[in-house]
């Protein structure tokens, strides 16, 4: 079986994703540190013990998420949960490797450009609203109402939306963030949009979406993110010549 260096991997990574452009809530690139010759990854979404699991059965040596481990604010301590799934990779000696915003922004890979893909979107040209701004816009051709988006996310996405807004709403102009980017609804009505589709949102959020008459599509943080893992550790394959499986830990969220 082919192998490259693991220093190899994340030198093309961070050349790829470059981490250092984004203030993140968690440390981007090699986490936890194993194996130094990388052969078998196993890529997706959050670095849970059931996919620590799957990595260990299927004789991987890389996990490769969006979601990984030491978020700021969190209790450091190595116990319970976090005690077990550290245990679990450095007994098998399995890299854990995560990229959580640059996973997001990255204008191919990414999990927003991605999520366009999916789902019919148009992103506009540049992508961004803004050059910091991790909101996407564009246009969902061939939709024309909200109750539209919201059959074809549910369509696309394999799971019912929680949609805000009256469904004959017509919607041209649309702005996506995929994940928990509920805090980013003021910048996607300031900059013109009719409907936002992001993974969460809050109770805060609804009342402003009512309030500036808004469509808001909570369309599930996992299932807004499942795409950028995939399309990431696919980069990764064609690169390297390396074996690259993604697995999918369903969540309802």
């Amino acid at each position: 079986m082919k192998s490259i260096s693991r220093q190899e991997l994340v030198s093309w990574l961070d050349a790829t994703l470059t981490p250092a452009s984004f203030n993140d809530y968690c440390p981007n690139g090699l986490q936890v540190e194993g194996n130094p010759s990388v052969s078998h990854i196993i890529a997706g979404v959050t670095a849970s013990q059931d996919l620590i699991d799957r990595a260990i059965s299927q004789g991987a040596d890389t996990l490769l998420v969006h979601h990984g481990w030491f978020w700021k604010g969190e209790d450091p301590r190595v116990r319970g949960t976090r005690k077990n799934r550290l245990a679990a990779l450095l007994k098998h000696d399995i890299n854990l490797i995560a990229y959580h915003l640059p996973l997001d922004a990255h204008p191919v890979l990414g999990n927003n450009a991605q999520l366009a893909r999916v789902l019919g979107l148009t992103p506009a040209t540049p992508p961004t609203l803004a050059p910091t701004s991790l909101v996407w816009h564009g246009t969902m051709p061939g939709a024309t109402t909200l109750e539209h988006i919201s059959l074809r996310t549910e369509e696309r996405l394999k799971r019912q939306p929680l949609i805000i807004g009256a469904p004959d709403m017509h919607v041209h102009r649309i702005a996506w963030c995929t994940g928990a980017a509920h805090s980013m609804l003021a910048e996607a009505i300031d900059a013109g949009a009719q409907a936002y589709i992001t993974g969460e949102i809050s109770e805060p959020a609804v009342h402003l979406a009512r309030e500036a008459g808004i469509g808001l599509i909570s369309a599930g943080h996992h299932a807004t993110e499942r795409y950028g893992a995939q399309a990431l550790g696919a980069a990764i394959a064609d690169r390297f010549g390396i074996r690259v499986d993604f697995v999918d830990i369903d969540n309802p969220v």
